[in-house]
């Protein structure tokens, strides 16, 4: 059998399977963005819509909490990884942007008015539970 065909083929499913991953999140990231008030089409630009996601799902200052989050994703890419202080704080780093996103999630699940089980769908099986958020019957209802 000819492995050499699989192995140039598989590289193509792969990136096919992550565009159309990506493009079911930009249409739930859209409709989720018209939800709750917001033009979709900031939903495109990357910076402006985690700018936008915090704003519409943290409760109060959530701007500190957004230039911390970028700040430390800013630092993670100036870290030099060869030196074990360093890679300590990629490590480090990295938790930090884990937890955010987790909160994030979270945050966003109880703006429309889901709960933990909703949160851990979003996390674990994002493009169903996004479209499920942006088409189902969940009402923005603001930040909890």
């Amino acid at each position: 059998m000819d492995y050499s065909l699989i192995l140039l083929l598989l590289p193509l499913l792969v990136l096919a399977i992550g565009a159309v991953w990506y493009i079911v999140l930009i249409i739930a990231d859209w409709k989720i963005f018209v939800k709750a008030g917001e033009a979709g089409w900031k939903s495109l630009i990357p910076f402006y819509t985690a700018y936008i996601q915090y704003k519409l799902f943290w409760n109060t200052c959530f701007f500190p909490v957004f230039l911390i989050s970028y700040l430390i994703l800013f630092i993670y890419q100036l870290a030099d990884i060869t030196s074990p202080a360093s890679a300590l704080l990629c490590i480090g780093n990295s938790m930090v942007s884990l937890v955010l996103h987790v909160i994030s999630t979270h945050k966003m699940s109880k703006a429309f008015g889901h709960g933990i089980g909703f949160t851990l769908g979003l996390l674990f099986f994002e493009p169903v539970f996004s479209m499920i958020l942006a088409f189902g019957d969940s009402q923005y209802q603001g930040p909890q």
